[in-house]
Formats: C-alpha cells, sequence, structure tokens
C-alpha cells in the first residue's frame, strides 16, 4: 500500500497543528433549505437548532423562494434529472440556449457561455483568448478562481496594486508592446466588499487600447439601480468587454456560471474552453430555475432595494457597537479581527449565541488579516438584525474588543 504509516503520521500531524492554533475549519450541517435562518447541527451528533444566517451568499433571499423552487421542480419533470453529457455532445436543451439569451439581456452584453460554475468560467476563459503575445493585467485581489485561470494561460502576466489606477497605468505602459491586453478585477471583492472603480478602468482601458474583464459574482442582481451589476453601479455598462458571474450567488444560490461579453468571445469559449468542453453541463433544474430567478430580478427592484436598507442599517448598527469595520458599500460586511484563533472563537461563542458567522484567516485572507466575513440579505428581517447586533455586541464585549482598532486588537491578541 502506497499510503505509508510515515505518510499518515504526515497528515495527521498537519491537521493536529491546526486544530493546536485553531484554526482548524468546522463544517456544520444545515439540516433546513438555505435561508435568513436556518436549522443547524453543530458540533455533529449535537441537537439541531435553529440560528441567524449571516455568511451566506443569499443576497436576495432567493435560494428557496417558492417560484424558483417550482420552476426547479417543473423542469425536473419535464427535462429530467441531469443530461450525462456535455453541451457540445448531447447535453444542450433548448432552455440552455434560452438562459444564455436572457443572461446577455440581463447584462447588456451580446452573447453568453454557460459553465457548471464561475470557477470554471474563470478557468476556461483566460486561455482561449489570449496567447503568449498578450497580457494580463490583474488587480492583486482577484478572486482564487481568476488566479487559477491565469496561471493556466500562457499570456504574459502583469499584476497592479488594488484599486490602485497609478499602478494599473504603469503596468499598461509596460505592456503596450503585446498584442492585445487585457485588465482583469473583480467587480466586488469578495473579502473586503469594496467595489473596483471601473469607470476610472475603462478610461485607462480606452487609453491603452486594452479589453476590461470583471467577475461580478457579488454584484450580479444586487449591485447597481437595477441590479445588473458594478458596470452598471459605475455607468459603463457598455464600455466592459467580458463579465464572469455565478448563478450561485445572487442568483438563486444553486450552482452555475458564465462568460458574457462580445459575441466572438462566447463562441470562443464553446469551441475551446477545457472546462465547457469537458464537463457536464448545467442540471435543467437548475438553468430553470436560474430563468426565474432573472424574470423575478427584472420585474421589480424589491429585492435589490431591501437588501440596500438592510445592509446600511447592519453597517451602521455595527459601527455604533464599536467595532472595527472595512468601509464600503455591499452587503459584505467584514467584522476585522486580525488573529485567526480570536476570529474562530468569536465565531463559535456567536453560533451559540443563535448566530452563524464564520472566521476567515490564512490561506482564504492575508496573514494578520483575519476577520469574521458578515453577508447580509434580503431575507432578513429588522428583528434579525437587531438580535445579531445584540449577539454581536454581548461577544465584543467579552473580548474586550469594542472601540479598539487594528493596533490595538494585535497588542491585545497578536497576530
Amino acid at each position: 500500500m502506497a499510503y505509508s504509516s510515515k505518510a499518515k503520521d504526515f497528515y495527521a500531524g498537519e491537521l493536529q497543528g491546526m486544530k493546536d492554533k485553531g484554526i482548524f475549519k468546522e463544517e456544520r450541517f444545515i439540516q433546513s433549505p438555505q435561508a435568513a435562518s436556518i436549522k443547524v447541527e453543530f458540533p455533529k451528533g449535537a441537537e439541531p437548532k435553529q440560528v441567524l444566517n449571516f455568511c451566506a451568499n443569499n443576497y436576495l433571499g432567493l435560494s428557496s423562494h417558492p417560484e424558483v423552487v417550482k420552476a426547479a421542480h417543473e423542469a425536473l419533470d419535464s427535462r429530467g434529472y441531469g443530461l450525462s453529457s456535455v453541451r457540445f455532445i448531447c447535453g444542450t436543451q433548448d432552455i440552455h440556449n434560452e438562459l444564455e439569451i436572457k443572461m446577455s439581456e440581463f447584462l447588456g452584453m451580446e452573447g453568453t457561455c454557460l459553465f457548471p460554475s464561475c470557477m470554471e468560467a474563470n478557468a476556461g476563459l483566460f486561455d482561449v483568448v489570449l496567447t503568449p503575445e498578450d497580457a494580463m493585467i490583474s488587480d492583486r485581489l482577484v478572486h482564487a478562481s481568476i488566479v487559477d485561470g491565469l496561471k493556466l494561460c500562457k499570456a504574459q502576466m502583469f499584476n497592479y496594486k488594488h484599486n490602485s489606477m497609478s499602478h494599473l497605468e504603469e503596468k499598461l505602459q509596460e505592456a503596450q508592446s503585446c498584442r492585445l491586453r487585457m485588465i482583469i478585477t473583480d467587480g466586488v471583492f469578495s473579502m473586503d466588499g469594496d467595489i473596483a472603480p471601473l469607470d476610472k478602468i475603462c478610461d485607462l482601458a480606452d487609453k491603452y487600447d486594452a479589453m476590461v474583464m470583471v467577475d461580478d459574482s457579488h454584484a450580479t442582481g444586487f449591485i447597481g439601480k437595477t441590479g445588473r451589476g458594478t458596470h452598471e453601479y459605475h455607468n459603463v455598462m457598455k464600455r466592459v468587454d467580458i463579465i464572469t458571474t455565478t448563478f450561485g450567488k445572487g442568483l438563486g444560490g444553486a450552482t452555475g456560471g458564465s462568460v458574457s461579453g462580445p459575441k466572438e468571445i462566447a463562441e470562443m469559449c464553446r469551441q475551446r474552453a477545457r472546462p465547457y468542453l469537458f464537463s457536464n453541463t448545467m442540471p435543467p433544474a437548475v438553468v430553470a430555475g436560474s430563468l426565474k430567478v432573472l424574470e423575478i430580478l427584472s420585474k421589480s427592484t424589491d429585492r435589490r432595494d431591501k437588501l440596500e436598507k438592510n445592509t446600511t442599517y447592519w453597517r451602521a448598527g455595527l459601527t455604533k457597537a464599536g467595532f472595527d469595520l472595512k468601509q464600503g458599500d455591499t452587503p459584505i460586511v467584514p467584522v476585522m479581527l486580525y488573529n485567526a484563533k480570536l476570529a474562530q472563537d468569536i465565531a463559535r461563542d456567536l453560533y451559540h449565541e443563535g448566530i452563524y458567522v464564520t472566521g476567515f484567516f490564512f490561506p482564504v485572507v492575508a496573514q494578520g488579516q483575519a476577520r469574521i466575513r458578515t453577508q447580509i440579505s434580503a431575507g432578513h428581517e429588522m428583528e434579525h438584525l437587531d438580535k445579531a447586533l445584540a449577539a454581536f455586541t454581548k461577544i465584543g464585549q467579552k473580548y474586550g474588543i469594542l472601540g479598539l482598532k487594528k493596533d490595538e486588537i494585535i497588542a491585545k491578541y497578536g497576530l
């Protein structure tokens, strides 16, 4: 047997080291649909308890919306459970094409190519549209899926300091000898919740003849006045070239992703993107549910508006209580703790208060940047927010961190 006692002891030691440092990730078992209030078993074997969820990507509260669930049920009956194939063989139903058309219309793009996830969309895009003669110029804090996609591409790689337009311009100047240039950024950065300055990025793209690619996974459906995303938020809907996004967050929370942009880019993905060519297609039920989500969002901005109101209230409440927050306007509101064990301990104590949050630390975020990333949903009611604020305040007092800033928290708990 190749898995020797030496290998077993090594991995066991690594895992025990994580536990000793208080950074071992513990999974909690949800026994209900995803929602603002969920039933959770933790630890395994314990009596399940009802808790308020403040760490889901369920921004619009659509993960268990009755109309979305109904559409998925109907697709199960009419189109089956799965297609047992990739798209170009026999894995494309008419509803896949319909979703691509509707997604293009929603984002204001010419064409869309569906992928099993946005992780795979980002993994497949760059190698398809860029060659060794071209340049990829990415923000240093782009999502891990983009980082992996960039590594698979042979184009020349540049990166610029987070949201630094002066540094981006330097890199664009360095890349002027390349055939094509692509600026690559998240729309909303998932850990900090800040928004890329797409208006300024597009200005630089025009000046230096570069394409603009945005991963808008944490924006599609709720950022911008009608929820189209960060390109709507910055009034550059006709100036961003490529958008990748997911159906696994605000748009119903199941799975699936897409690349949207010029029709040539969408078609290149169909012809050459390896995750598209070699991964099973999105299941019919997910496609039908996603179509229903786009229908709901195209009729009204009520959910997006409620989410904005909830976010403003939540951020003001945490600020008043004395927590150190990352500044921003999105439903991602990071409570900064800097120490990984402290983040884990506070998250565990909040769970016992009936609030489900998760501690984030290296390698999910940079060393010394541990936090609890709270995420607000349109599914949250004011009583949910008030209960959570009371719990956060109680636990913050327990650990003596209210009113403390970064240096003071680090001085007290270390890194």
